[in-house]
């Protein structure tokens, strides 16, 4: 794997863990339960996608 590759996967680390903290901050602000529900879903998304990066190191 290139430098440049490497680069671009802790780039992409760094984006999904913000968004997976963004989606456990606004979840648990919520008061609509669909809507919780729904931003629940997207967090196990990005923590999904986290660890699909994470493997390719």
């Amino acid at each position: 794997m290139t430098g440049k590759e490497l680069l671009y996967i802790e780039d992409a680390l760094g984006h999904e863990t913000f968004m997976k903290s963004c989606s456990q901050k606004a979840s648990a602000q919520l008061t609509d339960p669909a809507l919780s529900a729904y931003v629940k879903e997207l967090e196990q998304k990005h923590s999904d996608l986290f660890n699909k990066f994470f493997n390719l190191l």
